[in-house]
């Protein structure tokens, strides 16, 4: 065991997958000299080479159109966004191509991309730079969605999206590439389709991912402290849904507290208020409670900025209101 930053580890896994398969590359803006904005690719261009680690104009729908045409011919790229919002430039290419074409070519290619990035409110970023693009793509055919949260499965999950013939979109979250976590130095490779099991508990499921399963596991220890015993599961899978390890966790406590940064109308959380509803209705004691960010463009200014998204002691609250 080592101990490893989240950006370590998701350099590692690049650079271990680049190793074992040379049909993978990785392309995007300043990822070859420069190391990336957040350096998960530092110092892989003087390993790999200019064409494998390859440094691409600012025109993401171009680059993301021509890793989905590598990916067609038998390439296994992978696509750094500078930053996630900047990604909706290359929409089109990823809904239209990426997630459509396996299925529209009746199966004579397939899509092996990876499109990993930044996202998730940062500090003072912009409303721009803040975006949480998890629920944009959620309703694209053909498409796996990831959300990594620690060391650990940063890396086990990017290895196994690399790997996968399928496109996935692959979310970090800005404030959690300096988490820090002691992680295996053997390989290894964790399934895509899985949520975590982060503290079992028997008065209420809190469903979250990403850095709000930080924010879940600090108000757990005070609930812990006042006597309530949360259960918290991190989805990491956001498309397909673990719906197994939901719904055996909410047949436990029959309540559920969605914890999402992601916007409320239309977000993770609805569509999973959705699905309890349509399996499970029966098992809930009270109605599902959403905590979700504000319906608004994320504030530059830092007081603001942290009232719009989901924090702690709300968690703490809405335990104590919904289990009583």
């Amino acid at each position: 065991m080592a101990e490893t930053l989240l950006f370590n580890a998701l350099r590692q896994a690049t650079d271990e997958e680049m190793s074992r398969d040379e049909r993978v590359f990785v392309l995007g803006e300043d990822v070859g000299h420069y190391g990336g904005s957040y350096k998960v690719t530092k110092d892989l261009c003087k390993k790999y080479g200019d064409l494998r680690i390859l440094d691409t104009p600012i025109a993401e729908n171009s680059f993301t159109g021509m890793a989905i045409g590598a990916a067609m011919t038998g390439l296994r790229p992978i696509i750094e966004g500078m930053n996630m919002g900047f990604l909706l430039l290359a929409f089109n290419q990823i809904a239209n191509n990426a997630g459509m074409l396996r299925y529209t070519s009746g199966g004579n290619f397939k899509i092996p991309v990876v499109i990993r990035g930044p996202g998730g409110v940062g500090r003072q970023l912009g409303a721009e730079h803040s975006q949480r693009l998890e629920a944009y793509f959620h309703a694209v055919p053909g498409l796996k969605i990831v959300a990594c949260s620690t060391p650990y499965n940063a890396k086990g999950l990017l290895k196994a999206a690399i790997r996968d013939e399928n496109p996935v979109l692959f979310f970090e979250h800005v404030l959690l590439y300096n988490l820090k976590e002691d992680i295996p130095d053997e390989e290894y490779v964790l399934p895509l389709d899985r949520a975590e099991l982060v503290r079992p508990g028997k008065d209420v499921t809190l469903l979250t991912y990403s850095r709000m399963r930080h924010h879940c596991v600090q108000a757990a220890k005070q609930l812990e402290a006042e006597g309530y015993d949360p259960e918290i599961i991190d989805l990491l899978s956001l498309k397909p849904f673990d719906m197994e390890t939901i719904v055996k966790s909410i047949t436990k406590t029959h309540r559920v507290i969605i914890v999402e940064e992601c916007m409320k109308t239309g977000g993770i959380g609805a569509e999973l208020v959705a699905l309890i509803n349509e399996q499970i209705f029966d098992e809930l004691d009270a109605p599902v409670v959403r905590l979700s960010s504000q319906d608004i463009p994320t504030p530059y200014n830092g007081g603001l900025e942290k009232l719009t998204i989901v924090q702690p002691a709300q968690i703490v609250e809405s335990v104590k209101h919904i289990v009583g």
